[in-house]
């Protein structure tokens, strides 16, 4: 079997550290390539890192090879309040991402969005997360797949206390909520993306519910 190199964008949030980990322990996989702003401060032999602005993405163009590209890039309003900002890490990254792809051939995207993302949404995230959506596409790779999930739970190094108070009230209210719109975890998306990559997917939009059904087997 001819073993794999990953690209990882987005490794020391996470959903991207859960998936770092996973890339690094399967045997799938020869070579991970991390590209970031920042060090995750991992030493193995398989990890590649490559820092640098990720708003001039074109800067890494030969070096941003491999067989699949694993974008888990994303902020929050609290932690990026200006909206140009804010867009330029949630639509601009994955786009020109899938840009660099497509002009190294690459065949495998897949991207983390959100349930309910929509281009033509009035609602700011949504709307941003559906053009990152339409665009991506766009580009006219081989494979993409868009995996939407609905709040992520977990402990994060920042605090986010609206997400926080999302995920108190949601979990003592579990038995409300459909499936589809239940916390899930970090692990839970990491893992499905890995079984994609390996494995492939019959559709392009993965929502919060099939993510965990992948997992599930």
């Amino acid at each position: 079997m001819n073993k794999k190199t990953a690209i990882l964008i987005g490794a020391t949030g996470l959903t991207g550290g859960k998936l770092l980990e996973l890339l690094l322990a399967d045997t799938s996989f020869k070579k991970v390539k991390i590209f970031g702003r920042s060090s995750t401060g991992i030493k193995h032999p398989k990890l590649e890192e490559h820092l640098g602005d990720m708003f001039q993405m074109q800067h890494f163009s030969e070096v941003f090879t491999g067989d699949v590209v694993f974008c888990c890039i994303g902020t929050t309003k609290a932690k990026t309040p200006n909206k140009e900002t804010y867009k330029k890490i949630d639509y601009g990254i994955p786009v020109a991402a899938a840009k660099l792809a497509k002009k190294n051939g690459i065949s495998v995207f897949e991207v983390i969005s959100a349930l309910g993302a929509n281009a033509t949404s009035s609602t700011f995230y949504n709307k941003v997360k559906g053009e990152m959506e339409r665009d991506v596409t766009a580009v006219g790779l081989e494979n993409t797949y868009f995996f939407q999930p609905s709040l992520i739970g977990g402990d994060r190094s920042e605090k986010r206390l609206g997400e926080q108070t999302a995920q108190l009230v949601m979990g003592a209210l579990s038995f409300l909520v459909p499936k589809k719109y239940k916390i899930i975890t970090p692990e839970t998306i990491a893992k499905a993306m890995l079984s994609v990559a390996i494995n492939g997917y019959d559709k392009v939009i993965i929502e919060s519910d099939e993510i965990k059904q992948i997992v599930a087997g």
